[in-house]
């Protein structure tokens, strides 16, 4: 828990950002509004605000922690229960996190810690599912499609079209299987599976989807040669044969002929093949939190009481891949503070390193006491 003193300090910061900040957002008087403190994300909810002024008025005088709304909108977003409000539709959401992607390098810090290679990898996975799925598999438009830093290790993207409001929590979850590739079936990408003596015929990478998807994979890894088609299941032997009549095999499946090298149980084989590529090529997205319709999401713009960087609004795929949160989320700029830091890791923001430290009494650029103080992994010293 954060001691008061570090609480009045913080809220203070908070306060002073939201004075000089207009939010604006063309759907603000439909939406429902949640507030939390340094302890719960959300605390309250079931608020609104029938303009932006009013929005931050509240948030002047209350300088909350956390800031969520829904991607939802309602006809009377602050009645209750949730039946009252009248739910006119919603946005179609996605929460990519780095504690999600289970990384190697978390297995160091833990999920306590963000460190930059959770920062790229989180990244990379924000791109792969606007540039793998829902611009190419959905043909939703860039100009459809709004990202922003979570304030803390993460990205939500945010989908606004006229035919996704309507859909309910069954199709949004559909949607996230897909993505997701956990519930793909193999037997609808090889027709004549379980037939025998059939050739067997399969997808095309120029075939639309997880059809395409699984072929371009299956032949990049073959161009990979042995080790590369070991990493998607193919034991050693079966692997190196494949790699032996590379050209033909490759041949073969560019124009739907997977039948081009004599497999033992090729059914099962190139199946068990598709579904460790599909698993392997899905994106790790919340499913919940796309497929609650209610759901509340971290507002953009606003500040997070984890971190004190803000959920920056990012306008374009090339901006995201330049984007670094670690500089560009970063808004108290102002002053030093002194606290006693003990961390065992080293935290690089606005280009500068700091730590790890062991119960040390240090001065610290504010953004970086800031961070330090709501990650725990500082306090105030007075």
């Amino acid at each position: 828990m954060l001691d008061d003193a570090a609480k009045a300090m913080v809220t203070s910061l908070f306060r002073d950002y939201y004075e000089r900040i207009d939010i604006k957002d063309s759907h603000l008087k439909e939406r429902e509004f949640g507030f939390g403190d340094f302890e719960k994300k959300i605390s309250f909810r079931h608020y609104s605000f029938s303009n932006s002024a009013l929005l931050k008025k509240y948030l002047v005088e209350n300088a909350p922690a956390f800031i969520s709304y829904s991607p939802a909108f309602y006809q009377a977003p602050a009645a209750r229960p949730m039946e009252r409000k009248g739910w006119l539709g919603a946005e179609l959401v996605f929460d990519l996190d780095a504690g999600d992607l289970h990384l190697d390098c978390q297995k160091q810090h833990s999920k306590a810690w963000v460190c930059g290679n959770c920062l790229d990898k989180v990244k990379l996975e924000t791109i792969k599912l606007i540039e793998d799925f829902l611009i190419p598999d959905f043909g939703f438009s860039s100009n459809e499609i709004s990202i922003n830093f979570s304030g803390n290790r993460g990205y939500h993207v945010h989908v606004n079209c006229d035919p996704i409001y309507q859909l309910k929590s069954k199709s949004r979850e559909a949607i996230t299987d897909y993505i997701s590739g956990k519930k793909i079936d193999p037997d609808r990408f090889f027709p004549s599976i379980g037939k025998k003596v059939v050739k067997l015929s399969g997808p095309k990478p120029s075939d639309p989807g997880w059809g395409g998807k699984i072929a371009g994979e299956v032949i990049k890894n073959i161009n990979g040669g042995v080790d590369a088609l070991m990493a998607i299941g193919i034991e050693r032997k079966i692997a190196k044969a494949l790699d032996a009549k590379k050209a033909d095999v490759i041949f073969g499946i560019s124009n739907g002929n997977w039948d081009k090298m004599a497999i033992p149980k090729k059914d099962e084989f190139w199946k068990a093949v598709a579904l460790k590529i599909s698993q392997s090529l899905g994106c790790a997205i919340d499913k919940n939190v796309t497929k609650d319709i209610h759901h509340l999401i971290r507002m953009p713009e606003t500040l997070h009481g984890d971190t004190g960087l803000v959920g920056k609004i990012i306008g374009s795929i090339s901006e995201l891949e330049k984007f670094d949160p670690m500089r560009s989320a970063v808004v108290f700029n102002k002053g030093e503070i002194f606290v006693e830091a003990e961390f065992p890791y080293k935290l690089t923001i606005m280009g500068n390193e700091y730590g790890p430290y062991s119960k040390k009494r240090v001065e610290l650029p504010s953004y970086a006491a800031v961070y330090l103080i709501l990650k725990r992994f500082a306090k105030l010293a007075i």
